[in-house]
């Protein structure tokens, strides 16, 4: 069988895109990530262009790499200089990786315009630049670089320049889609001529300024590469690299070929929340097998047939790939729905309970007031607590009240009282805090903390604020999620009103509720 070597290169061409930033910490810790995963190389950065690459190969080499081979990344070398006399040479020869990759001009267009040499000493400069780095016992890989508009100009010449690096000695040859505008059928045919003309390793590099990253790097190794370069996640320049956590699972799962074995594979939605952590980004919910959305089902009909079968809306099981199924509430939801998702948080429902019906009907009117379950599981239990007729509040809310003072010196106090019972006793408390809804959250909590002191315990983890509808400007309903958490795990809960402070203060109890109903 086939082995795929995959190629990352998320701390060199990922942290070109718009809005990263990865520290020379960042870099290691993600290095060490990856090598756990079982990456074949890792492109660690260009090691003449800036200090901290230069760092990073430093560092590199004191860790006990069990998978993954480190590669430094650069140019050939300048035509008005001698290859043996090039610093950058020279600097990756220094960063003292077992690989170098280097890119070279593939486009004559970009010999002329960019380079302004002989489209002769383009030729020259590949092969020379491949031979010095092989005599230094390198693996070389030669990254031809906008090779597929190249081809699609002049393919005599674009298969000259591989020629050139072969003959200098290159142990791979990588086709680069470095615009991101050739369509895959064209690539299947340019690959396809490429593997006639030489028994060579190929390799593709793929970008998704057309929307087909990942598909063209598939079809490559349809065609025969054997190596694929992408960026997890597919951070990268303009619309990003091939993203590396859609081609993994599509090479083992779907083409039945080696690149990770199944323990590894299960690692990647760690990796891609782990990489988006360290990179400060967001993470699509929607995007292929590690998305939180991937195998998440929210239609009734979806979701009487998952329960029968997972096979019949899923297209491999989320487990495969670390991910997992999820059970979605909205208006439309159905009975499935329901009684899943409180099998899930403990709480057994039959097929003919009346409760489902009550949770079921209670949902679709909080959703048309504006509320979102899908996000708030923890709301959703006390919903169906309630509706059970098992649920005893441990305190009730009797009113609050919030003062926002700004003071001559510039000075800002939010300071909030609130009444709350418990037993039938009415407890008054009053708190000061960084906000509103801060005070609000540290005046409930003192007001409990007497009778039950595991409130210490909880943390507000995150707090988002969505407005309903813009149209109604300043008065618009919100929507309030709150993310909670213990020492032991986290919660999410909801509130809704055209007071932003009413709807924290709902999505606060429930919070709290929350933690008294599961200790």
């Amino acid at each position: 069988m086939r082995t795929i070597k995959i190629y990352d290169t998320t701390l060199r061409d990922g942290t070109q895109a718009e809005g990263v930033s990865l520290s020379l910490l960042d870099k290691i810790a993600i290095t060490k990530k990856l090598d756990e995963i079982g990456i074949h190389y890792i492109e660690g950065g260009w090691p003449g262009s800036n200090p901290k690459d230069i760092a990073y190969f430093k560092e590199v080499q004191k860790l006990k790499l069990k998978n993954s081979l480190i590669a430094a990344f650069g140019s050939t070398h300048r035509a008005s200089v001698k290859v043996e006399e090039e610093q950058n040479m020279r600097a990756l020869i220094e960063a003292n990786t077992p690989v170098i990759t280097i890119f070279g001009k593939t486009w004559d267009l970009h010999v002329r315009v960019v380079l302004r040499i002989s489209d002769d000493k383009n030729l020259e400069i590949i092969h020379n630049s491949v031979k010095f780095l092989k005599k230094k016992k390198k693996e070389v890989i030669y990254d031809a670089e906008h090779f597929f508009d190249g081809y699609k100009t002049n393919p005599e010449y674009a298969l000259k320049t591989l020629g050139a690096a072969l003959e200098g000695g290159a142990d791979w040859l990588v086709l680069c889609d470095t615009n991101g505008g050739t369509l895959v059928g064209e690539l299947q045919k340019i690959v396809r001529e490429v593997r006639k003309t030489f028994d060579c390793k190929l390799g593709i590099h793929t970008h998704n300024d057309s929307g087909v990253g990942v598909a063209n790097a598939i079809a490559a190794i349809d065609e025969g590469c054997n190596q694929v370069q992408g960026t997890i996640n597919g951070i990268g320049e303009r619309c990003g690299n091939a993203n590396l956590c859609s081609i993994v699972p599509n090479i083992k799962l779907k083409l039945k070929l080696n690149c990770l074995t199944s323990p590894q594979l299960k690692k990647l939605y760690d990796l891609s929340h782990y990489v988006n952590e360290l990179a400060n980004l967001i993470p699509d919910e929607r995007q292929p097998y590690i998305g939180a959305s991937a195998f998440a089902h929210k239609g009734g009909m979806h979701v009487n047939a998952v329960e029968k079968d997972a096979a019949t809306f899923e297209h491999i099981p989320p487990e495969l790939v670390g991910n997992k199924r999820r059970i979605l509430l909205s208006e439309l939801a159905g009975k499935s729905n329901v009684i899943l998702i409180a099998r899930q948080l403990g709480i057994e429902l039959k097929d003919n309970d009346k409760v489902y019906k009550d949770v079921l009907k209670r949902i679709k009117e909080l959703e048309n007031e504006g509320y979102e379950f899908e996000g708030a599981e923890a709301s959703f239990k006390l919903l169906v607590k309630k509706a059970m007729g098992k649920y005893k509040p441990l305190f009730r809310s009797a009113g609050f009240r919030v003062v926002v003072e700004k003071k001559e010196d510039g000075c800002l106090i939010s300071e909030a009282t609130v009444k709350i019972i418990i037993k039938d006793k009415e407890i008054l408390m009053t708190a000061e805090g960084d906000g509103p809804v801060n005070a609000l959250d540290t005046a409930l909590r003192k007001a409990l903390r007497g009778h039950y002191p595991e409130i210490s315990k909880v943390h507000l983890k995150d707090y988002k604020v969505r407005v309903l509808d813009a149209k109604e400007g300043t008065a618009a309903k919100v929507r309030v999620h709150i993310e909670s958490g213990d020492q032991h795990d986290n919660w999410n809960t909801v509130g809704v009103s055209e007071n932003i402070i009413e709807a924290s203060w709902w999505a606060l109890v429930d919070s709290i509720e929350y933690k008294l109903l599961k200790d």
